[in-house]
């Protein structure tokens, strides 16, 4: 007599390709034999501005004659750049704006190397918000004729770019009152409560 097996072999077969297959997908087994499934690699961080993204100038924070944010949750970080004597490199996220129409802003390891990752952007302002009229890394101009990245640039290294009276750029055409006047003209509506905006004081770096 022969003994018949309860379960087709065929039906077997079948579960076993299945528990492969479900095994591989999850990752398999790790170097050491453990299984582990595979996780996809973390995206770099970056901040692609919108025009709605950008804000009066009064709800930043004011460092010396700039303002300055960080909407990846590093104003931390920014602020110790920005205040420190020697320099150093901003985080993702920065932003920094020394009028309403113009801003540069800090994108994702390797955007463009040679503007050491800053995007910037030539903007119009009105009681409405903003609009982008121009952004990029190296063929920007702003309102005086200027291209952005070739005047940063001029920046002593270690200010990553970032133009102040000693940090090696041309002086711009107008005054520090004039200057300041154009951002207490800011036009588009605060999102702050009340009050001026924050204000970082320190002494200007050597």
């Amino acid at each position: 007599m022969h003994r018949h097996e309860s379960t087709p072999r065929g039906a077997i077969l079948g579960v076993v390709a299945t528990v492969v297959a479900l095994f591989v997908a999850l990752g398999g087994c790790g170097s050491d034999g453990s299984t582990a499934a595979k996780t996809a690699p973390k995206p770099a961080e970056d901040l692609v501005m919108q025009a709605s993204d950008f804000r009066n100038l009064h709800d930043m924070t004011k460092v010396r004659g700039f303002y300055v944010d960080n909407r990846l949750g590093h104003l931390k970080q920014t602020l110790a750049v920005a205040n420190a004597p020697k320099g150093g490199t901003y985080p993702v996220g920065t932003i920094l704006q020394l009028v309403p129409q113009e801003a540069m802003v800090k994108r994702r390891k390797g955007f463009d190397p040679a503007t050491k990752d800053w995007e910037f952007f030539f903007l119009t302002t009105d009681a409405t918000g903003t609009k982008i009229v121009t952004r990029g890394s190296d063929d920007v101009v702003n309102r005086f004729g200027g291209n952005c990245a070739a005047c940063h640039a001029a920046a002593d290294d270690r200010f990553d770019m970032v133009c102040e009276h000693d940090h090696g750029c041309a002086l711009l055409p107008i005054g520090d009152d004039v200057i300041h006047g154009i951002q207490e003209a800011d036009p588009r509506p605060r999102r702050a409560t009340a009050g001026a905006a924050t204000s970082v004081t320190s002494a200007p770096a050597p």
